[in-house]
């Protein structure tokens, strides 16, 4: 892929390897990697430019002990925005978690520590979620006197559902363990989540990109349509992802019963 050092980054880290698999880390350990409107800013840049870049993956993970324990409440609290202000704020977090869902290289969300506020809210950006055993998730916004603005009235809500997501508003309920995964708000839990979102983006990764792109996007715009205009547009993505050139040895392969079957572990 091209290379990164075209970013300059203070509040994240990135790396990759010689797969295409990238590494972005939330860089503030100290503040619990809470996001100021920087790292909302670098967010943007990279996620604006690695689907161009020949990125197959992204690992996206926390420095330090936590995920990230959401908006950077001491910044926030220091500049005393105007609701105009703050509004712009939200609409720079919009703009950087529609660039992940909607951008088309599969991202995985590492996670452990605080998922919380608009540290769930840039995990719900994420297509999969592996949590540990240190995971927590909650929206203690209600309690603090605040409303989400970057999308858990979108994601979370799609996760959890509307009458969970406004029980942890309003109780700051917290969920972990089993029961978080029962719930929806990770796909996996695990002992090293770090290891498994590693495990799961080099599967990812082998998939050919036109077939990545069309599940980290279109399944998302097609959940924003009617029944009917989902149903054209679905059928318009698998005309052009399932007659594409990388699929027809995958295709050859099944037919002539080399290819690996689909079996439970």
């Amino acid at each position: 892929m091209d290379s990164l050092d075209i970013f300059q980054l203070e509040t994240l880290a990135i790396s990759a390897d010689d797969e295409g698999i990238v590494t972005l880390s939330l860089n503030r350990p100290e503040k619990r990697n809470a996001l100021n409107a920087a790292m909302v800013d670098e967010l943007i840049d990279v996620f604006s430019k690695l689907p161009r870049m020949g990125a197959r993956a992204v690992i996206l993970r926390g420095e330090g002990t936590h995920f990230s324990a959401g908006l950077d409440l001491v910044e926030h609290h220091q500049q005393d925005r105007s609701p105009e202000q703050f509004m712009h704020v939200c609409l720079r977090w919009h703009e950087a978690f529609n660039k992940m869902e909607y951008g088309g290289v599969p991202i995985i969300a590492a996670l452990k520590g605080a998922v919380v506020g608009g540290g769930l809210e840039l995990a719900s950006s994420a297509h999969i979620r592996v949590a540990d055993e240190s995971t927590y998730f909650a929206l203690p916004e209600g309690q603090r006197g605040l409303f989400t603005g970057g999308g858990a009235t979108i994601r979370v809500a799609g996760l959890v559902g509307k009458a969970r997501m406004i029980d942890m508003m309003l109780t700051g309920r917290v969920y972990k363990g089993d029961e978080a995964i029962s719930v929806g708000l990770a796909q996996y839990l695990v002992e090293d989540s770090e290891a498994k979102a590693l495990e799961i983006a080099r599967a990812a990764a082998t998939n050919p990109p036109l077939s990545n792109f069309a599940i980290c996007s279109a399944i998302s715009h097609m959940q924003n349509m009617s029944g009917l205009d989902a149903a054209y547009a679905e059928s318009v993505v698998a005309g052009i992802v399932n007659t594409q050139p990388a699929s027809r040895g995958r295709l050859e392969a099944f037919a002539n019963k080399t290819a690996a079957r689909v079996r439970p572990e």
